[in-house]
């Protein structure tokens, strides 16, 4: 059968991920690891082992009472929670909304980060999720040990009190921001170390491409229970929404308690891979935390970015027409024109992604 050669240019970082996956075995050379993502590109994604939860029947389940309070309507409350603490939030009457910050106790530039939350764990994070910080650190900061509303939200930020004014033509009005600036602030944080926040008890959907709230179904005794992977001050505080359906048109009290985890609920966490890119500023050439407020260019600087130059090597794959046929049947003619190359490199990682993410 006659053969075609098809060129694949490939950087140098493609190429480390393809002989990284050759020397595992996936394949005898690129070559034929291109040919292999070809021939199983219309196969079903492989089914991931389930891990197993750890078995923690014998372990101890007592759990100690350290702190317990109530936060009203328009306020919220910086708490100390050290590693091996939760932090339940609990629901009096049922249907309430509450934003959710937190920081390293002992950094506060690592806080916690919606958008890698929600990239791991997707819209609505529950039982068993992590809470996970901003780049460059990128740690597990929090467990969702239990959730029973399962009713939490990561795509809508913080509500603000330009959003009444500008909307609702409200100058003065209770909001997620502003509240979130004012208990943090007896840390000595500034409104501008308020971030987006994990929105509990918060039922929201998405369809025609944009972000819907929705009335939520809490009740009186629903609660989440996030468990402090590490030394953190956590800021609950109510949401400052009563014209919207956030929590039901209406706003009430919470309440918080801080628990010493039992053994059992330790032992439970999944065990979670370290990498040495959880880094902190000081992997970096400029780890000092800017005190001035106005940007000014640096007469010094000069550019240090990884991998850079990028160096396209060209990669040669035969096909025979059954295969060009299959590679042509793949439909990416639409992104790529008659570009063969591109179409198969296409082929090739949307495979990789498929086997191994």
């Amino acid at each position: 059968m006659p053969s075609r050669t098809i060129t694949l240019l490939l950087n140098q970082q493609q190429l480390t991920l393809i002989d990284n996956t050759v020397a595992l075995g996936a394949a005898p050379d690129r070559a034929a690891l291109v040919k292999r993502a070809l021939n199983e590109r219309a196969l079903p994604a492989p089914v991931r082992p389930v891990v197993a939860a750890p078995d923690v029947s014998g372990l101890d389940a007592t759990r100690e009472l350290l702190q317990e309070l109530v936060i009203e309507p328009g306020t919220g409350k910086a708490l100390e929670l050290k590693q091996g603490q939760f932090l339940r939030i609990e629901q009096i009457e049922g249907g309430q909304c509450l934003d959710f910050n937190c920081f390293n106790l002992h950094d506060y530039k690592e806080f916690m980060h919606t958008g890698r939350t929600r990239t791991v764990h997707g819209l609505l994070p529950t039982t068993g999720h992590f809470l996970w910080s901003a780049p460059p650190r990128e740690r597990a900061m929090m467990y969702i040990q239990e959730d029973t509303a399962q009713c939490n939200d990561v795509l809508f930020p913080r509500c603000s009190a330009y959003l009444y004014e500008s909307s609702y033509g409200m100058p003065v009005h209770t909001n997620c921001h502003d509240i979130q600036a004012e208990a943090q602030r007896e840390y000595g944080l500034t409104p501008d170390d308020v971030h987006d926040s994990f929105n509990l008890f918060m039922s929201t959907e998405v369809h025609g491409g944009r972000g819907h709230i929705q009335r939520q179904r809490s009740k009186p005794g629903d609660h989440v229970d996030l468990l402090a992977l590490m030394d953190l001050l956590a800021v609950p505080n109510i949401c400052g929404a009563d014209i919207m359906r956030t929590s039901n048109f209406s706003l009430k009290a919470v309440k918080l308690q801080i628990w010493r985890a039992s053994a059992r609920d330790l032992a439970s966490v999944p065990t979670l891979t370290s990498y040495t890119n959880q880094r902190t500023p000081a992997d970096f050439k400029q780890p000092q935390i800017k005190v001035e407020r106005a940007l000014r260019r640096d007469p010094t600087y000069q550019a240090s970015f990884t991998n850079v130059p990028l160096r396209i090597s060209p990669v040669e794959v035969q096909l025979d027409e059954a295969e060009y046929a299959s590679l042509k049947q793949a439909g990416l003619d639409v992104y790529y024109g008659e570009d063969d190359g591109a179409a198969l490199r296409d082929v090739l990682f949307s495979w990789w992604e498929m086997q191994h993410l």
